[in-house]
Protein backbone atom coordinates (compact mmCIF):
# COMPACT_ATOMS: atom_id res chain seq x y z
CA UNK A 1 0.00 0.00 0.00
CA UNK A 2 1.27 3.42 -1.18
CA UNK A 3 2.36 5.90 1.82
CA UNK A 4 0.00 8.45 0.64
CA UNK A 5 -2.41 5.66 0.59
CA UNK A 6 -1.50 5.02 3.92
CA UNK A 7 -1.91 8.29 4.93
CA UNK A 8 -5.41 9.05 3.63
CA UNK A 9 -6.63 5.89 5.51
CA UNK A 10 -5.06 7.39 9.13
CA UNK A 11 -7.04 10.87 8.37
CA UNK A 12 -10.09 9.30 7.69
CA UNK A 13 -9.85 6.94 10.59
CA UNK A 14 -8.69 10.37 12.81
CA UNK A 15 -11.45 12.44 11.10
CA UNK A 16 -14.70 10.10 11.58
CA UNK A 17 -13.40 9.52 15.80
CA UNK A 18 -13.26 13.13 15.98
CA UNK A 19 -16.67 13.73 14.55
CA UNK A 20 -17.83 11.38 16.83
CA UNK A 21 -16.04 12.27 20.05
CA UNK A 22 -17.45 16.09 19.40
CA UNK A 23 -20.43 15.20 18.29
CA UNK A 24 -20.82 12.91 21.80
CA UNK A 25 -19.22 15.70 23.75
CA UNK A 26 -22.18 18.33 22.82
CA UNK A 27 -24.91 16.19 25.06
CA UNK A 28 -26.16 17.03 28.27
CA UNK A 29 -25.19 14.23 30.19
CA UNK A 30 -21.69 14.12 29.38
CA UNK A 31 -19.00 16.36 30.53
CA UNK A 32 -19.13 15.38 34.47
CA UNK A 33 -17.98 17.64 36.88
CA UNK A 34 -15.55 15.50 39.08
CA UNK A 35 -16.55 17.89 42.48
CA UNK A 36 -20.27 17.70 41.77
CA UNK A 37 -20.08 14.28 41.17
CA UNK A 38 -17.99 12.94 44.30
CA UNK A 39 -19.70 14.57 46.41
CA UNK A 40 -23.13 13.22 45.42
CA UNK A 41 -21.96 9.65 45.28
CA UNK A 42 -19.33 10.24 48.29
CA UNK A 43 -21.81 11.61 50.29
CA UNK A 44 -23.54 7.87 50.97
CA UNK A 45 -20.39 6.28 52.74
CA UNK A 46 -18.32 9.64 53.85
CA UNK A 47 -18.13 12.18 56.18
CA UNK A 48 -17.52 16.14 55.57
CA UNK A 49 -14.35 15.99 56.42
CA UNK A 50 -13.23 12.60 54.87
CA UNK A 51 -15.44 14.18 51.37
CA UNK A 52 -13.13 17.33 51.46
CA UNK A 53 -10.04 14.88 51.58
CA UNK A 54 -11.76 12.87 48.71
CA UNK A 55 -11.85 16.23 46.75
CA UNK A 56 -8.72 17.30 47.45
CA UNK A 57 -7.09 14.33 47.00
CA UNK A 58 -8.42 10.65 45.92
CA UNK A 59 -11.87 8.91 47.02
CA UNK A 60 -9.01 6.24 47.77
CA UNK A 61 -8.20 7.89 50.60
CA UNK A 62 -10.82 7.77 52.28
CA UNK A 63 -12.94 4.78 51.02
CA UNK A 64 -12.09 0.62 51.07
CA UNK A 65 -12.16 -1.14 47.60
CA UNK A 66 -15.16 -2.43 48.29
CA UNK A 67 -17.04 0.86 48.80
CA UNK A 68 -15.42 1.88 45.32
CA UNK A 69 -16.76 -1.37 43.38
CA UNK A 70 -20.08 -1.05 44.85
CA UNK A 71 -20.29 2.67 43.49
CA UNK A 72 -18.53 2.16 40.15
CA UNK A 73 -20.54 -1.23 39.62
CA UNK A 74 -23.86 1.28 40.15
CA UNK A 75 -22.15 3.68 37.55
CA UNK A 76 -22.03 0.90 35.29
CA UNK A 77 -25.61 -0.17 35.62
CA UNK A 78 -26.78 2.86 35.34
CA UNK A 79 -25.23 3.60 32.23
CA UNK A 80 -25.61 0.48 30.56
CA UNK A 81 -30.01 0.93 31.26
CA UNK A 82 -30.16 3.91 29.85
CA UNK A 83 -27.70 3.55 26.28
CA UNK A 84 -30.01 0.21 25.92
CA UNK A 85 -33.03 2.07 26.39
CA UNK A 86 -31.96 4.73 23.85
CA UNK A 87 -30.67 2.36 21.49
CA UNK A 88 -34.17 0.20 21.36
CA UNK A 89 -36.01 3.32 20.99
CA UNK A 90 -33.86 4.54 17.84
CA UNK A 91 -34.49 0.88 16.57
CA UNK A 92 -38.06 1.04 16.35
CA UNK A 93 -39.39 0.21 13.20
CA UNK A 94 -41.41 3.77 11.45
CA UNK A 95 -38.84 4.76 9.31
CA UNK A 96 -36.49 6.74 11.84
CA UNK A 97 -33.70 4.60 10.97
CA UNK A 98 -33.96 6.66 7.19
CA UNK A 99 -33.76 10.28 8.61
CA UNK A 100 -30.69 9.22 10.32
CA UNK A 101 -30.83 7.82 13.56
CA UNK A 102 -27.71 5.27 13.22
CA UNK A 103 -25.07 8.44 13.84
CA UNK A 104 -28.01 9.72 16.68
CA UNK A 105 -27.63 5.91 18.04
CA UNK A 106 -23.81 6.21 17.70
CA UNK A 107 -23.80 9.57 19.54
CA UNK A 108 -25.71 8.55 22.27
CA UNK A 109 -23.74 5.23 22.44
CA UNK A 110 -19.97 7.62 22.93
CA UNK A 111 -21.76 9.55 24.79
CA UNK A 112 -22.37 6.97 27.53
CA UNK A 113 -19.16 5.48 27.40
CA UNK A 114 -17.46 8.94 27.59
CA UNK A 115 -19.96 9.99 30.70
CA UNK A 116 -18.67 6.89 32.18
CA UNK A 117 -15.27 6.64 31.81
CA UNK A 118 -15.08 10.13 33.65
CA UNK A 119 -17.20 8.93 36.51
CA UNK A 120 -15.18 5.57 36.99
CA UNK A 121 -11.63 7.66 36.68
CA UNK A 122 -12.56 9.67 39.27
CA UNK A 123 -13.41 7.34 41.90
CA UNK A 124 -10.20 5.91 41.10
CA UNK A 125 -7.98 9.08 41.92
CA UNK A 126 -7.88 11.18 38.40
CA UNK A 127 -8.31 14.59 38.74
CA UNK A 128 -10.74 16.41 36.72
CA UNK A 129 -10.31 16.70 32.78
CA UNK A 130 -11.87 19.80 32.70
CA UNK A 131 -9.40 23.19 33.14
CA UNK A 132 -10.26 26.17 35.34
CA UNK A 133 -13.04 27.37 32.82
CA UNK A 134 -14.76 23.59 33.36
CA UNK A 135 -14.09 22.97 29.63
CA UNK A 136 -11.99 20.41 27.70
CA UNK A 137 -8.97 20.86 25.81
CA UNK A 138 -7.11 18.64 23.75
CA UNK A 139 -5.54 17.27 26.06
CA UNK A 140 -8.34 16.40 27.36
CA UNK A 141 -9.95 15.19 24.47
CA UNK A 142 -6.68 12.89 23.80
CA UNK A 143 -6.94 11.10 27.73
CA UNK A 144 -10.61 10.46 26.65
CA UNK A 145 -9.02 8.49 23.67
CA UNK A 146 -6.84 7.03 25.08
CA UNK A 147 -9.34 5.54 27.35
CA UNK A 148 -12.24 4.73 24.29
CA UNK A 149 -9.34 2.72 22.83
CA UNK A 150 -8.15 0.35 26.27
CA UNK A 151 -12.26 0.08 26.62
CA UNK A 152 -12.17 -0.98 23.17
CA UNK A 153 -9.88 -3.82 23.98
CA UNK A 154 -6.67 -1.73 22.14
CA UNK A 155 -3.35 -3.20 24.12
CA UNK A 156 -1.56 0.16 22.45
CA UNK A 157 -4.23 2.14 24.30
CA UNK A 158 -3.28 0.19 27.81
CA UNK A 159 0.21 0.72 27.33
CA UNK A 160 0.03 4.41 26.91
CA UNK A 161 -2.07 4.69 29.85
CA UNK A 162 -0.03 2.94 31.64
CA UNK A 163 2.72 4.61 31.20
CA UNK A 164 0.54 8.13 31.50
CA UNK A 165 -0.15 7.11 35.25
CA UNK A 166 3.18 6.35 35.67
CA UNK A 167 4.00 9.59 35.02
CA UNK A 168 1.17 11.36 36.76
CA UNK A 169 1.69 9.85 40.05
CA UNK A 170 5.23 11.08 40.03
CA UNK A 171 4.21 14.77 39.06
CA UNK A 172 0.66 15.07 40.71
CA UNK A 173 -0.81 15.69 37.59
CA UNK A 174 -1.19 14.66 34.04
CA UNK A 175 0.23 15.89 30.64
CA UNK A 176 0.92 14.08 27.51
CA UNK A 177 4.34 14.33 25.96
CA UNK A 178 4.32 14.93 22.17
CA UNK A 179 5.55 11.22 22.03
CA UNK A 180 2.95 9.93 23.41
CA UNK A 181 0.29 12.06 21.45
CA UNK A 182 2.24 11.23 18.12
CA UNK A 183 3.27 7.77 18.92
CA UNK A 184 -0.09 6.50 20.48
CA UNK A 185 -3.55 8.99 20.25
CA UNK A 186 -2.90 9.30 16.66
CA UNK A 187 -2.66 5.74 15.98
CA UNK A 188 -5.81 4.81 18.89
CA UNK A 189 -7.54 7.35 17.19
CA UNK A 190 -7.50 5.81 13.58
CA UNK A 191 -7.62 2.28 14.95
CA UNK A 192 -11.31 3.47 16.43
CA UNK A 193 -12.92 5.49 13.52
CA UNK A 194 -11.59 2.79 11.19
CA UNK A 195 -13.67 0.10 14.37
CA UNK A 196 -16.60 2.24 14.86
CA UNK A 197 -17.43 1.61 10.58
CA UNK A 198 -17.78 -1.43 11.42
CA UNK A 199 -20.07 -0.70 14.51
CA UNK A 200 -22.18 1.28 12.36
CA UNK A 201 -22.89 -1.29 9.58
CA UNK A 202 -23.70 -3.90 12.44
CA UNK A 203 -26.18 -1.90 13.98
CA UNK A 204 -28.15 -0.31 10.62
CA UNK A 205 -28.94 -4.30 9.94
CA UNK A 206 -30.78 -4.43 13.18
CA UNK A 207 -32.46 -1.08 11.98
CA UNK A 208 -34.09 -1.98 9.25
CA UNK A 209 -35.07 -5.23 9.94
CA UNK A 210 -39.19 -4.96 10.53
CA UNK A 211 -40.64 -5.79 14.00
CA UNK A 212 -37.11 -6.63 15.32
CA UNK A 213 -35.34 -3.53 14.55
CA UNK A 214 -35.35 -2.79 18.02
CA UNK A 215 -34.40 -5.49 20.32
CA UNK A 216 -31.79 -6.28 18.08
CA UNK A 217 -30.35 -2.80 18.39
CA UNK A 218 -30.57 -2.79 22.21
CA UNK A 219 -28.89 -6.28 22.49
CA UNK A 220 -25.99 -5.14 20.21
CA UNK A 221 -25.41 -2.11 22.40
CA UNK A 222 -25.69 -4.39 25.18
CA UNK A 223 -22.85 -6.91 24.39
CA UNK A 224 -20.92 -4.00 23.03
CA UNK A 225 -21.44 -1.25 25.70
CA UNK A 226 -20.89 -3.98 29.05
CA UNK A 227 -17.56 -5.08 27.50
CA UNK A 228 -15.93 -2.14 27.37
CA UNK A 229 -17.19 -0.89 30.82
CA UNK A 230 -15.78 -3.85 31.99
CA UNK A 231 -12.62 -3.79 30.60
CA UNK A 232 -11.85 0.10 31.74
CA UNK A 233 -12.87 -0.97 35.12
CA UNK A 234 -10.72 -4.13 35.20
CA UNK A 235 -7.76 -1.54 33.90
CA UNK A 236 -8.36 1.02 36.90
CA UNK A 237 -8.09 -1.99 38.84
CA UNK A 238 -4.55 -3.36 37.86
CA UNK A 239 -3.85 0.40 38.50
CA UNK A 240 -5.09 0.39 42.00
CA UNK A 241 -3.04 -2.70 42.50
CA UNK A 242 0.13 -1.52 40.83
CA UNK A 243 -0.20 1.43 43.57
CA UNK A 244 -1.00 3.95 41.47
CA UNK A 245 -3.12 6.61 41.55
CA UNK A 246 -3.04 10.68 40.59
CA UNK A 247 -2.53 11.94 43.83
CA UNK A 248 0.74 9.95 44.41
CA UNK A 249 1.75 6.35 44.90
CA UNK A 250 -1.55 4.55 46.78
CA UNK A 251 -0.27 3.93 50.72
Amino acid sequence: MSKETEENKTEKGVSLWNGILSASLSLPFVKVNREEFLTKELGKFCTPMELMTALDNSPLEVLNKKEIDKLANQCISYHLTMVCGTSALMGLPGGWWMAGTIPSDITQFYGHILALMQKLIYLYGWPALTNVNNQLDDESLNIMTLFVGAMMGNKLAVEALAKVATAASKNAGIKLSETVVAHYVIKIAQWIGMDMTKETFAKGVGKVLPLVGAPISATITYYTFRPMARRLKRHLDELYDMGVEHGGVKQ
